[in-house]
Parts: structure tokens; sequence; C-alpha cells
């Protein structure tokens, strides 16, 4: 049982239910609903998700062992040896393309399709560049954000045209993705990533720790709220520019759960104490937030119930997973 748990661990089990689902958001943008289409998608991006997890973990693990929190990490603990890690990031490779050939079998191999695997191969690259060298490579966030985009486009270019929409999402998904490891993962890393020499964004603008206290200088806050508030513009772009239908309830609720993750990021931004447990909380409250912002712009597209099952299924698969790994809500092992 206990090595059940240790993979589970290293696959991100509890948080698949958010990381696997931007494909199917992005063919549900070109009209796509069918079920067995969408889970076949779901499937894809969990493969795309848990390699580029498990080859992070393999490539940090010196890292890791600085950090007396991190020490229950499967790789670190030694409960999952390095050996077993990269044969699972082999596996996922393998059947990412075979769930891809499952997905368009008995379709013709059109330019939007071709398409669609080179975006996938290019997600691949980018991701395992990030992953084994990007912490020599100040900006390399950068390549991850463009990684995630891809796999994101993959599920839209599967089916057809993308859409303003998708194109939209696109850039939403590089945002969150930039957020994510340059302003998050920075601020969360700071109190160690210079020991091991690392070269990022966050240690390049002047983000550093001194015993308990932690500084963020104004350029990288403004970085960060930059990032967010041309998310937030993004959402509301289709309703003001391009003509997309909207009800008021659905604009309220949107803005409402965009401040909601500006407050959240604000919060972190402004910590002056370097607590990892606090870093820890804002940030796994700005993700549920976030993750809730699409499915909210989508209701005039897609109805309510579609919106409200994209919603809840990332939520209630992490509260699921979550206790049955010995995990703490909102505070994610990272």
């Amino acid at each position: 049982m206990n090595k059940i748990s240790a993979y589970a661990k290293l696959m991100r089990i509890p948080g698949l239910g958010a990381l696997a689902i931007p494909p199917v958001i992005a063919a549900i943008t070109v009209g796509v609903y069918d079920f067995y289409n969408l889970l076949i998608l779901f499937v894809i991006g969990a493969f795309a998700a848990i390699y580029g997890f498990i080859l992070n973990d393999y490539a940090d693990v010196e890292l890791d062992k600085l950090i007396k929190e991190l020490h229950g990490k499967p790789l670190v603990s030694g409960d999952i040896s390095r050996k077993n890690a990269v044969a699972i990031c082999i596996f996922c490779i393998l059947f990412s393309f075979l769930f891809i050939f499952i997905l368009w079998y008995g379709k013709t191999l059109d330019s939007f399709k071709f398409a669609a695997l080179i975006c996938i191969f290019l997600a691949g690259v980018l991701g395992s560049i990030y992953n084994l060298y990007g912490k020599k490579i100040a900006g390399s966030d950068f390549l991850v954000a463009v990684s995630m985009s891809f796999v994101f486009l993959f599920g839209a270019l599967s089916f057809g045209i993308p859409t303003i929409l998708t194109w939209i999402i696109f850039l939403l998904t590089f945002n969150q993705t930039l957020h994510m490891n340059a302003v998050e993962g920075g601020i969360k890393d700071s109190d160690h990533d210079f020991i091991m020499g690392v070269n990022n964004i966050a240690l390049r603008s002047g983000v550093k720790v001194d015993g308990n206290k932690i500084f963020i200088p104004r350029h990288f806050k403004a970085f960060g709220m930059g990032i967010r508030l041309f998310s937030a513009f993004l959402l509301f772009a289709p309703f003001v520019f391009f003509g997309y239908e909207y009800n008021l309830g659905q604009i309220i609720v949107l803005a409402v759960a965009t401040l909601g993750v500006i407050y959240f990021s604000i919060k972190l931004l402004s910590i002056k104490t370097f607590d990892r447990g606090a870093i820890r909380k804002y940030i796994g409250l700005q993700s549920f937030l976030r993750y809730s912002l699409v499915p909210i712009m989508l209701v005039s597209v897609i109805g309510i119930l579609y919106s409200v099952i994209l919603i809840i299924f990332p939520i209630v698969w992490y509260i699921i997973f979550t206790p049955l790994l010995g995990e703490k809500l909102f505070k994610p092992r990272m």
C-alpha cells in the first residue's frame, strides 16, 4: 500500500483532475462534446502532466534533499528509484502516442492533425528542456509556459480550426503556467534555490530570503501582477471585443472569481515573512479559483451544466484523492 501511495504522489494523482483538462477544454472550444473523445484527450493530458512532473522531480532530487519538508517526496526518500522514474516517463511518451492513435483511428490525417502532432512534439521537447536544464537558464519558465499552451492547442487542432476562444484560452494557459512557475514557484523556492546556483527570474529580480524574512522587489511584484491583470483582460475580451453573448450573472461571477485570484496574488506578493505553509495556501487558493475562470467564461457557449461540470470535476477529484495519500488539502507538496 505504501508503494502505491508513493507512486500516486510521484505522479501527482490528486492534481490530475485539473492538470489533464486543458486539451479537453480546447476541444470544447471547437465544438467537440462527445464523452469518448473528451475522455481520450483527458488521458493524453494526464500522461503529459505526469511526464512533466516526474521528469522535474528526477532532475531536482539533489535540490529537494536540501529541504526538510520535501524529504517525503518519493524520489528523495528513496521509496521509488530514479531508474523507475525514467521508466515511467518513457511509458508516458509511448502511451500518449498510443492514445493519439486511438483518438484519430479511422480518421484522415489532415493538416490540422499534423499541426496537432507538431504541437504535442514541441510541448514534449520544450517541457523536457525546462525540467532538465531550466534551473540554469533564466527565463526558462517561458519554455514550460509555451509547452503547456501547446498541449492545450493539441486538443483543438485534433478536431478542426481553432476559434477566437481557443486562442484566448491558449494565451490564458500561457499566462497561468508562467505565473505558476516564475512567480509562485520563484517565491516558494527562494529560500533554497540560490544554494544550488539556480538561475531564475525571481532570483535575478532580487527576491531573497534572510532568516525568516523575505524581500520581494517592486519590479517582480509588477511582473506578477502584470500577468494576472493581462489574464483578467483576456477573460472579458470575448464579450467586449468579439461579440460573444453573455448574461449579467455570468459576468458578476466571473468578476468575483477574477478578483479572488488577484486578491490572493497580492497576498502572496506582499508577504514579509517566509512561511512555506502560508505560501502553499495562497498558491493553492489561487489555483482552484483560477481553474474556474475559463468554465465561467464559457457558460454562454457551452451552457451552465457543462461549465459546472468543468468547475466541479477537478475540485472533487482533488478532494477525493488528496486525503487518501495523506496530504493536506490546499497545501500541495511542491
